[in-house]
């Protein structure tokens, strides 16, 4: 007898034009008798935007849920707001990839029904990723989830001069990076916005961090890898007395003046990947690795 599910959608609120895309979930899921419920703006947007046949979905608002697993249907972005809702729940995240590259989300559509009779079956992995956490002082609150799955990034406002971020390892300084910002990245996010920047990639279960200098003024400054049970902190300087904090996209502004301290955060994302989907297999096949164009 096929077990029952419950799932729980993600998904983006601006490619109405693949709506066929979540449809075509839909009925795949309903074909299982699984049970759906569905993130409240996802909702509306699939209500007001598409066709798709929404009847019998349950409907959430925040971190209001429960499920044998979260679906992303969309990109990385998607998946990267997916996993910031489920949070601590550790319930493992499915990506569809309706965007570009997909990283994270990287079962396609037309993979989608082999995917979910492999789900069914048990034939799946479900990989625990290291997140960041964000904490300051100063009273500072933030507004924001401080938790990352990708990156902490500090960075100067769009017009002002380069900032100095004073960063201390366990208590013990390690340099001043003068800098347009620092990227202290997880090896989930090694591959986006540090890869772009010149950091190195770092594999999934290394148990690193990466602190990746953004267009900094000595050309001696790199890249550096470090173990991610460190304490980070950062003391950041700037003439326009403040600057941005983003982790995972979602920026805010913070003053000069406050301490920022990153951590590993006390639970894990899980991911769920097919089983012949592994890290090595990604890089060959998102980022062309071995691939050469006169062969």
């Amino acid at each position: 007898m096929q077990q029952t599910l419950r799932f729980a959608l993600f998904g983006n609120t601006y490619q109405e034009h693949k709506s066929a895309h979540v449809t075509h979930l839909l009925e795949i899921l309903r074909q299982k008798n699984a049970q759906i419920c569905i993130s409240n703006e996802f909702y509306d947007f699939l209500r007001l935007h598409t066709s798709a046949d929404l009847t019998g979905l349950e409907i959430f608002q925040g971190y209001d849920f429960d499920a044998d697993m979260a679906i992303s249907i969309g990109g990385d972005g998607t998946f990267l707001k997916a996993a910031s809702r489920v949070g601590k729940k550790e319930i493992p995240i499915l990506g569809i990839n309706t965007g570009r590259l997909g990283f994270l989300a990287d079962v396609l559509p037309s993979q989608m029904e082999e995917a979910f009779e492999e789900i069914y079956a048990g034939n799946y992995l479900a990989e625990a990723r290291r997140v960041l956490h964000l904490a300051c002082d100063c009273g500072h609150v933030l507004k924001g989830y401080p938790y990352g799955l990708n990156e902490i990034a500090v960075l100067k406002r769009d017009t002002s001069s380069m900032i100095t971020i004073h960063t201390y390892i366990n208590g013990e300084l390690l340099c001043s990076y003068r800098a347009d910002g620092l990227i202290i990245a997880t090896p989930t996010g090694s591959t986006g916005y540090s890869l772009s920047v010149g950091g190195p990639i770092l594999v999934p279960q290394s148990g690193t961090f990466c602190l990746t200098p953004v267009a900094p003024h000595s050309l001696n400054v790199r890249p550096i890898v470090v173990r991610d049970d460190w304490e980070i902190t950062l003391d950041v300087e700037s003439r326009s007395h403040n600057f941005l904090v983003a982790v995972d996209g979602r920026s805010e502004t913070c003053r000069e003046g406050t301490r920022l301290t990153i951590r590993k955060a006390d639970y894990s994302v899980r991911i769920v990947k097919r089983c012949h989907h592994s890290f090595f297999n990604t890089l060959r096949e998102k980022m062309m690795w071995g691939a050469d164009a006169r062969i």
